[in-house]
């Protein structure tokens, strides 16, 4: 079976790999951090990818791009999960490193995923 446009997204990918090791630390932990933080935490990176595939499968682009704001609001709430997680000793300090450094990836690639759609969008209303 053959990729749909947005699993060709760069942006797409790194979002899954986040989500998937989020979820791979989540799953270690007790039942109430999962059913507390974990839950909301998972909802949220989940949320990224949703978004940016949903916005690609949007009649226009303004659609996608506002799909795409919502996939960076969840993108800081899942920063907001990781700190909470992180400061309840849920994660270890490599561990949180590491996520650090995958959600700058993921923040940077997003911005200038949105960056051009936000210029195609200005283009076609000229």
């Amino acid at each position: 079976m053959g990729k749909t446009s947005f699993e060709k997204l760069k942006v797409y990918d790194l979002s899954e790999r986040l989500s998937d090791r989020i979820w791979e630390i989540a799953s270690r932990w007790d039942r109430f951090a999962k059913d507390t933080l974990g839950v909301q935490l998972v909802k949220a990176i989940d949320s990224v990818g949703a978004n940016i595939a949903e916005g690609v499968g949007r009649f226009n682009r303004a659609d996608n791009r506002r799909f795409v704001l919502i996939a960076r609001g969840s993108l800081y709430e899942t920063r907001h999960w990781l700190r909470r997680a992180f400061l309840r000793g849920l994660i270890e300090r490599n561990e949180a490193k590491e996520m650090a450094r995958m959600l700058d990836d993921l923040s940077k690639t997003l911005a200038g995923y949105l960056r051009s759609l936000s210029a195609k969008v200005q283009a076609s209303q000229l």
